[in-house]
C-alpha cells in the first residue's frame, strides 16, 4: 500500500457487473478531477484469443476440463502484482490494453482478439484504478491484494451471475446455451478457488441479490432489473462507517448485521457515490499531502 501513489481495485468475476461500477468510479474521478491510470484485467491474460482456443484444445486432450482465465495459468499475476509494486513504489509501472472487439481494435491498432505492446502508465497520474479478474487475488506464488488501497468486490450471487451470462453470451455473442453452459462448468473449479477468496480480501464488497425467481437460470428469459433487485454492502472494517447517514440517505435500506447495509437495486449508484467518494478524496489528500 503507498500514500504517494494509490491504487483502487475493483474485483469480480465475468458479467458481475464491474463495467458499471467503473461508470460510476469515472463520474467520481471526473467531478473531482483526479487524474487516473486505467488498467484493465483482461490486458493481464496470458493468451490472445487464437492461443486461448488452442491453449483449452490442448487442456481438454489430457484430461484437463478445468482450464479458464479464472485461475492463474492462463494469466500473468506475476506482472500483475510487480505492476502493483511499481506503482506503488514510483507511480508508473508496464501496461498494455486488450482489442475486445472490431471498435477497440480500431482505436487500438491491433486485431480483435489480441493485445497491445506493452507500455509505461501516464506519467502524473493521482491513482491506479484496475478494474478485472484478480484485483485481489493472494495465491502460493502472487500476493497483488497486498498493494491494493481499495479494494472493492462486485459479485451477484450465483444465479444471478449464471443468468447475466447466459444472457449476454447468448444474445451479444450468439453462443448456443449449451456452450455457454460448458464454460461455466469449465470454470467452476477455478471460481471455487481464486475468485472467491479475493471477496475476503477486499474493504467493500457490493452483492447483487434477484428478488424474482431465478432458480433455473439456464432457461430465464431475462435478467432481473434494479428494481427487482437488493445489493447487500458488507464493509470489511466498520469502523468509521455511518450508517445512520446512510440509512437515512438511501431509501429503503437497512442494516442486516452490523457491518451490513442492504439497499434497493436501483439505489447502487446513489449508494456507491456517497461510500466511495469520500474514500477516495482521503486518498488523493494523502497523496498530495507527501507530495
Amino acid at each position: 500500500m503507498s500514500v504517494r501513489h494509490p491504487i483502487i481495485s475493483i474485483t469480480g468475476s465475468s458479467g458481475a457487473g464491474t463495467s458499471s461500477v467503473k461508470a460510476t468510479f469515472e463520474q467520481i474521478f471526473r467531478r473531482e478531477r483526479i487524474e487516473v491510470a486505467y488498467v484493465e484485467g483482461d490486458s493481464f491474460h496470458r493468451y490472445d484469443r487464437i492461443e486461448m482456443k488452442a491453449k483449452l484444445t490442448e487442456a481438454h486432450a489430457v484430461g484437463n476440463q478445468n482450464f479458464s482465465h479464472f485461475g492463474p495459468h492462463a494469466n500473468l499475476l506475476p506482472e500483475l502484482e510487480t505492476l502493483f509494486r511499481a506503482y506503488g513504489e514510483t507511480g508508473s509501472g508496464r501496461y498494455r490494453h486488450y482489442a475486445h472487439d472490431e471498435n477497440e481494435a480500431a482505436r487500438l491498432g491491433v486485431p480483435p482478439g489480441t493485445f497491445t505492446d506493452w507500455e509505461e502508465l501516464p506519467a502524473d497520474t493521482d491513482v491506479l484504478f484496475y478494474e478485472g479478474l484478480h484485483g485481489a487475488v493472494v495465491t502460493d506464488d502472487v500476493n497483488v491484494a497486498r498493494y491494493a488501497d481499495l479494494k472493492i468486490g462486485v459479485v451477484p450471487v450465483i444465479n444471478l451471475e449464471w443468468t447475466q451470462k447466459l444472457h449476454r453470451d447468448r444474445h451479444s455473442r450468439g453462443y448456443t446455451t449449451e456452450a455457454v453452459t460448458e464454460t461455466i462448468l469449465r470454470r467452476m473449479h477455478d471460481y471455487v478457488h481464486y475468485i472467491c477468496p479475493q471477496f475476503s480480501e477486499t474493504d467493500i464488497n457490493f452483492q447483487r441479490a434477484p428478488t424474482v425467481d431465478t432458480s433455473n437460470p439456464f432457461v430465464a428469459r431475462s435478467i432481473p432489473t434494479p428494481d427487482e433487485s437488493i445489493v447487500v454492502i458488507r464493509f470489511r472494517d466498520p469502523r468509521g462507517v455511518d450508517f445512520p447517514y446512510l440509512v437515512a440517505m438511501i431509501a429503503g435500506s437497512w442494516m442486516s448485521r452490523a457491518n451490513s447495509i442492504v439497499i434497493p437495486g436501483n439505489k447502487l449508484d446513489l449508494a456507491m457515490q456517497l461510500i466511495l467518494t469520500p474514500r477516495i478524496l482521503e486518498l488523493v489528500r494523502r497523496r498530495k499531502g507527501v507530495t
